[in-house]
């Protein structure tokens, strides 16, 4: 057996959205990162090996952005037919060919190896090498949503629902327990042009009538399948390939139903999808410094140390999942947005460890809204921002909070992840210039405010075309520019189809965000030079570098894809200092 030890600033466990996140926004701002995954893929419940949907924050205007909002446009552009192995593809290629990471695939985390309160090491197998993985490193991060590292390393953790008297929480039950919601094995189905047979598997569950599936619809071109849940009055981990078992019974059974028992339009359409590996809601959550309850997302989440934000609802699925009768979820009421805070995302007693994903420190009604993945990956976003921070300062995650939390947030937010009722700091140079355009407003593009907020629009608007520009009162060194496209907030598709009709939709990058666009310079005689031209941009955060001295900058936007004017949300000039 070979045995490789790996030094780094930063090791990640877990390769969902939450631990991607963590491990490139450390990486980007240059930390040393190791991800250990246990899958051949990433993307935990949104690969191929699961298929769950990305699913955020309700409202308008309130998609999460950032990294996750890279990873989905990118999909748009070059994945048209959303096929899952090209998703695959991208998400392997964001964190594989990512400078400052180290990916170890079919790693599975084992052990730990502690330093007092700190963890020093932890050792993974990998499966496919034969290999011994030992990661040592300053920083951990754990985002396994199992929260491995918690019973490895004697860090502080729930399981189950609290009592309704421990935090005031209505929702939740009069005397606390270990159950959980349920994981899921989803099915997916493609449609044919002609007639397709199914025979059941003798073992399948038989779902004789619609009246055998109450509450849980069943219509191929609108569900994913989510109801097909099991585990949640078990134990959430260690009686997974039990639950795994009960679930392919059930799948298998309500293809059946669909095929073989009634009318559900289903004669053309084949199974083209079963999951074997279940997709899990809950199980350990860490404890932090805060723990975010019930009430905290009730009244908002207005956390002083706010790095992050959910909106989907308190939706808390009943423990019995199938095998419960009656509705499989309610839905309590949530604000969207609600802020998530920082004390939430590191252990309270292991002090060199943070936490990322649906294992954060919430309680469980609280978890309920938070679980979701497009919350977990800016949690993820913030977290591996606060670790390149305290690799920096050489200070441990609690010390990011008391010293640089500020720092934290502005630096979240020029990575374009929104943060509720913040405003992103513009640069010095954008602030003093004098700001122009050919047509429209373009006060907005500096604004700090990079979406539609409250009723307020915060973009310029203008025909293709048009010129903002920047002007200065002595020439001035230019070393880079942002921008902030529009990328259509409300945008209604998800990242993946749940099922296949014949005529299935092609996507493509959003009409509004802006394609193509030429920056001028002004030069010493006057003259407008052309300094940098972009023709096929997809993504909504753009960062363009330079190095020119000038008295004026001109951004002129040269196409949409297909929209007729432009719609930019901000543009900043910046100076190295």
């Amino acid at each position: 057996m070979q045995h490789i030890t790996h030094h780094v600033d930063l090791c990640v466990v877990g390769g969902g959205l939450a631990g991607m996140a963590t491990a490139i926004a450390a990486a980007r701002h240059g930390v040393k990162v190791a991800l250990m995954q246990d899958r051949p893929v990433l993307g935990g419940n949104v690969s191929s090996e699961i298929r769950m949907w990305i699913c955020g924050a309700h409202g308008s205007n309130n998609r999460e952005t950032g990294l996750i909002e890279e990873l989905e446009l990118e999909n748009r552009y070059r994945n048209p037919l959303r096929n899952f192995s090209i998703w695959d593809s991208i998400l392997y290629e964001k964190v594989r060919y990512e400078p400052n990471i180290t990916l170890l695939l079919n790693c599975s985390c084992n052990s730990a190896e502690m330093d007092g309160s700190q963890i020093a090491s932890i050792r993974g197998w990998q499966t496919t090498s034969e290999t011994w993985h030992t990661v040592e490193a300053g920083l951990f991060a754990d985002c396994s949503g199992d929260s491995i590292l918690a019973p490895l390393t004697g860090a502080a953790y729930r399981v189950g629902r609290e009592a309704r008297s421990e935090f005031g929480e209505d929702i939740e039950p009069e005397q606390a327990d270990r159950k959980t919601m349920g994981m899921s094995c989803l099915i997916q189905a493609r449609e044919t042009n002609r007639p397709q047979v199914f025979i059941a598997p003798p073992w399948a569950n038989v779902y004789e009538t619609c009246d055998d599936l109450p509450y849980r619809g069943h219509d191929i071109l609108t569900t994913n399948f989510w109801w097909i849940e099991l585990g949640g009055e078990q134990d959430a981990i260690h009686d997974t390939e039990a639950i795994r078992d009960e679930l392919l019974k059930v799948a298998f059974g309500v293809w059946d139903h669909i095929k073989n028992h009634g009318d559900h339009g289903a004669d053309n359409w084949t199974l083209e999808w079963v999951g074997f590996l279940p997709g899990k809601r809950e199980s350990r959550r860490y404890e932090g410094d805060v723990i975010m309850t019930q009430n905290d997302v009730r009244a908002e989440g207005r956390f002083e140390d706010l790095v992050a934000y959910g909106g989907w609802t308190m939706d808390d699925h009943h423990p019995g999942g199938i095998a419960w009768m009656g509705e499989p979820t309610i839905f309590h009421p949530a604000p969207s947005p609600f802020g998530i805070p920082y004390r939430a995302l590191y252990s309270r007693n292991v002090s060199n460890l943070f936490c990322a994903g649906r294992n954060i420190s919430v309680t469980h009604a609280a978890m309920s809204a938070t679980r979701v993945m497009a919350t977990c990956a800016t949690v993820g976003q913030a977290v591996g921002t606060a670790a390149s921070i305290a690799v920096r300062e050489r200070v441990l995650p609690r010390e990011v909070y008391t010293h640089h939390i500020e720092e934290l947030q502005q630096t979240l937010m020029d990575d374009d992840c929104y943060l509720p009722w913040h405003k992103r700091r513009t640069s010095a140079l954008t602030r003093r210039a004098m700001l122009s355009a050919s047509a429209g407003d373009p006060e907005p593009l500096r604004n700090g405010l990079d979406r539609p907020i409250a009723g307020a629009d915060n973009g310029w608007t203008a025909p293709l075309g048009a010129w903002a520009e920047y002007r200065f009162d002595v020439p001035t060194r230019v070393t880079g520019l942002r921008f902030t496209f529009d990328s259509e907030l409300n945008r209604p598709e998800k990242n993946t189809p749940a099922n296949l009709p014949l005529d299935i939709p092609v996507v493509t990058p959003p009409a509004m965000l802006v394609r193509a666009f030429r920056i001028e310079t002004l030069t010493e005689a006057g003259e407008w030079r052309q300094t940098a031209h972009v023709r096929q941009n997809y993504q909504r955060l753009v960062r363009l570098p330079c190095d020119v001295t000038t008295r004026a900058v001109r951004f002129v936007p040269e196409a949409t894809w297909g929209a007729a004017d432009v719609h930019v949300f901000a543009w900043d000039v910046e100076a190295t200092q």
